[in-house]
């Protein structure tokens, strides 16, 4: 791993943890036991930081699609895998990081909407697609606007403003969301399909 690398690893780190904003280039070069002269050689500012923190996840997330959508043998293991992904990452993240990226970050925000407009928003549409032809997603479904739904919940469910984090918990807000959408969106044999991964998954 190179040292450019190792600051925005030891960054990801403090901001799942704190946040983005309490966390201070003294507290990064702190954790990884270098100086801030070093980070500074890589990145101007904080701000330069984050945005270039939001494109490698972004990049390393699209990736991690592709790799679902390339090895799953069907679109209900393709939901139950994005599933898996979702949970190991938001159990990590502080609820406070988005609204801190949004607020103090807008260029790394756009950066983060770019993306989900994109990338995640075509790859849904695809599975859904795919699902359809497989017998598993109901055919009457919009692919086109069901996407864009799906997206947007997922920044919803971190909106302190309708779930606030003192009654409610991010990762348990957004468990619903996804089963909600899940389940919407099958057909009966998807359904049976999705109960039987499900189980799969909780014996391990």
């Amino acid at each position: 791993m190179s040292q450019k690398e190792r600051i925005l690893a030891g960054s990801l780190e403090l901001f799942y943890r704190a946040g983005i904003k309490s966390v201070t280039m003294d507290d990064i070069a702190k954790h990884l036991g270098i100086s801030k002269k070093t980070i500074y050689q890589f990145f101007t500012d904080k701000n330069e930081l984050v945005i270039a923190l939001v494109k490698q996840k972004m990049q390393q997330d699209e990736e991690q699609m592709l790799g679902i959508m390339a090895q799953a043998s069907n679109v209900i293991e393709q939901l139950i895998e994005m599933m898996q992904c979702s949970e190991e990452i938001l159990s990590r993240a502080n609820p406070i990081l988005m609204y801190d990226l949004q607020k103090y970050h807008p260029e790394a925000w756009d950066e983060f909407q770019q993306f989900k407009n994109g990338v995640v928003i075509r790859t849904l549409e695809q599975l859904l697609r795919e699902g359809k032809e497989q017998g598993y997603i109901r055919p009457e479904i919009d692919g086109k606007i069901i996407a864009r739904m799906r997206v947007n919940q997922v920044e919803m469910g971190f909106n302190a403003a309708v779930f606030p984090p003192s009654e409610f918990s991010p990762w348990k807000v957004q468990q619903q969301f996804l089963e909600h959408f899940n389940y919407g969106i099958c057909t009966l044999e998807g359904y049976k399909l999705l109960e039987k991964y499900k189980n799969l998954h909780q014996q391990e």
